[in-house]
């Protein structure tokens, strides 16, 4: 089915191109089929907020094509991105579990669908399947080590040159493209720099250094990692 933006609605998780080994993708067709009737499925526009850090958890949103940046902000206003989530990501998902706040918000990046669950339907699908309430603990499990390591890079990582590179490999490894040594640049410098705490100045110098040491290429939206070695090296040092 055509809809808004040029997207195929995947209004079937059983007969869903796109199934990989996502938390909720890939499972037993009883609870596939199960899971076709507790979702509601919608498109959603570049921007849109899918929730809002502090509102009160309503469920999780499982995003099915399109990207979204969570981010956390001080009183101050300053922001920081805690992730760019990509299709079979699940949003949400810690505090509609704990039933506390949304820690994050999630605003989309591109145009997408995402897959809405309510928290009572989720819990009573954990219920009902053990295999779901497995990978739904096997997920928060790596969203925590996720969440270690992203404090680690901006905690113990002294120059931002060092947190950039940490960043682009990051993208290298989680690329899903065939190629690891490209990813499709859809960040702006201002939104990088929320990544890696520091300045939109900072991160179009950094561009500009890594350029001039052949470390990187831009091609249009395409960003070419050059020497993956070199970047290993500068955060090991």
């Amino acid at each position: 089915m055509r809809a808004p933006y040029g997207l195929n609605i995947l209004d079937n998780c059983l007969t869903c191109p796109m199934r990989e080994e996502h938390l909720f993708c890939a499972l037993p067709v009883a609870a596939m089929q199960r899971l076709n009737d507790i979702k509601s499925t919608a498109v959603y526009p570049k921007s849109a907020m899918l929730f809002i850090e502090g509102q009160q958890p309503r469920g999780v949103f499982l995003l099915c094509t399109g990207k979204a940046k969570l981010s956390t902000s001080s009183s101050e206003g300053k922001t920081v991105i805690t992730k760019i989530s990509e299709a079979g990501d699940v949003l949400g998902l810690s505090a509609t579990i704990s039933n506390r706040p949304y820690e994050v918000t999630a605003e989309m990046i591109e145009p997408g669908q995402a897959n809405f669950i309510t928290r009572d339907a989720l819990l009573h699908f954990m219920r009902e399947y053990g295999e779901v309430a497995v990978r739904v603990a096997e997920q928060l499990s790596r969203n925590y080590y996720a969440a270690y390591q992203g404090m680690r890079t901006l905690g113990l990582t002294n120059s931002p040159s060092e947190r950039f590179a940490q960043l682009l490999l990051g993208w290298s490894n989680t690329n899903r493209n065939g190629d690891p040594l490209q990813v499709k640049l859809t960040l702006t410098h201002e939104e990088i720099a929320e990544i890696i705490g520091t300045t939109r100045e900072t991160v179009s110098r950094l561009f500009s250094q890594f350029k001039k040491k052949q470390l990187l290429q831009l091609k249009g939206a395409t960003l070419i990692i050059r020497d993956k070695a070199a970047l290993e090296k500068m955060i090991n040092s």
